[in-house]
């Protein structure tokens, strides 16, 4: 199987080690960080520091010309990754025998959200996510596709992962995150992750709702779960909240503005690079879910993209729909987080891996190298050693 481990690239620039240390796993491919979020990551190997504390979502690389005068704009990095941070990692990479591919988050910028307020998903309640753009709204659909096309399309690229690729809704790892204290399960997620914007309005007008009474709606379906009632049952539940015609039209929406984003973002990238480019996607195959593996629908998706990249870290279940498609010559990357501190199991990575491609797995996804222990990483590579 195929196998690539997720990279940034301060975990390679400045130590002539690393893109040895990671082609020594076993792993043939790096997919490494073009544009991404705010983080703070460990990086236990590097001779100058330890902590990186990326402040805000950027571009690691010189952006291009044609964003000159657009209010939306990728960012650049500050010292976390100066210069084309990006293409000197990447060319320590490729030295050191590793195919590089492009990892590039799009929908997920708390900076874009605090600079321009209106790109926001606007909850019921009037709050405002700003790490999550409204993928509804035409002008940061335009930023997406075409962040989507420069990121993804850098030299030497063999292909990309376009994270993020969907919509954005209430769960997020948010700096101190304090929002656990009353337990929302699925259907929770979803109401609390609606947005009420002046584009998502409109478009649950046009899906024949009103957007005040769907507002009210949400809020009062809402009031039990504040006062500890449970909202799980999966979109058995959002019906239950909502009423089955109210969450249809509002799905209907959702499902139909992240399929056309989708569509347009991949068609950017390929009219961007050359020809062979992979271009996939992290995803989940339940359309209503939100967050870093879009959801989508299986089907769609794999008549999209070439593939799509599936969190197996919990179990590989999530496989078997995209599985059940059968797509000839689709990529079904099973990712498993291989960092032990951050609830990986690399010590198992083999049996698991056996059991995603008994589910469908083509290829396999570690996260992440820059972040493993070097005992994680020895565990990675006699996992390797044995498939």
């Amino acid at each position: 199987m195929k196998t690539s481990a997720f990279v940034y690239p301060w975990d390679v620039n400045g130590d002539p080690g690393a893109a040895r240390t990671i082609a020594r796993t076993g792993v043939g491919r790096a997919t490494l960080a073009a544009a991404y979020h705010s983080t703070r990551a460990l990086t236990p190997r590097h001779p100058r520091y330890r902590i990186v504390t990326a402040e805000h979502a950027a571009v690691l690389y010189p952006p291009g010309p044609g964003w000159e005068g657009r209010p939306l704009r990728p960012y650049e990095a500050g010292d976390w990754a100066p210069g084309d941070a990006y293409g000197e990692a990447a060319a320590a990479l490729a030295d050191a025998g590793l195919e590089v591919h492009t990892w590039v988050v799009l929908a997920h910028n708390s900076r874009l959200g605090a600079e321009h307020p209106g790109t926001s998903v606007v909850n019921a309640y009037g709050d405002r996510y700003p790490w999550a753009p409204c993928i509804a709204q035409p002008a940061t659909r335009a930023y997406l596709v075409d962040l989507a096309a420069e990121a993804a399309v850098r030299p030497g690229a063999r292909g990309t992962e376009l994270e993020s690729l969907g919509w954005y809704g209430l769960a997020h790892l948010h700096a101190h995150d304090k929002i656990g204290g009353v337990g929302l399960g699925d259907a929770g997620q979803y109401l609390m992750s609606l947005c009420f914007c002046p584009d998502c309005r409109a478009g649950y007008e046009a899906h024949g709702l009103d957007a005040g009474d769907l507002a009210v709606a949400v809020r009062t379906a809402l009031e039990p779960v504040w006062q500890g009632a449970p909202s799980d049952g999966g979109w058995a539940g959002v019906e239950k909240l909502l009423g089955t015609a109210t969450a249809a039209a509002t799905r209907a929406f959702r499902d139909a503005a992240a399929r056309s984003l989708q569509e347009a973002a991949v068609a950017a990238v390929r009219a961007a690079a050359p020809e062979g480019f992979q271009v996939l996607l992290h995803a989940d195959p339940v359309s209503y879910h939100c967050g870093a593996n879009a959801g989508v629908d299986p089907a769609h998706i794999l008549s999209v993209a070439d593939g799509v990249v599936v969190p197996c870290t919990g179990g590989a279940g999530l496989l078997t729909p995209f599985a059940e498609q059968r797509r000839a010559g689709a990529v079904l990357a099973a990712n498993f987080t291989v960092v032990s501190g951050m609830g990986g199991s690399p010590a198992t990575l083999a049996e698991d891996a056996s059991r995603a491609r008994d589910l469908g797995a083509t290829e396999l996804r570690l996260y992440h190298a820059g972040l493993a222990s070097d005992a994680d990483l020895k565990a990675v590579r006699r996992a390797l050693a044995g498939l």
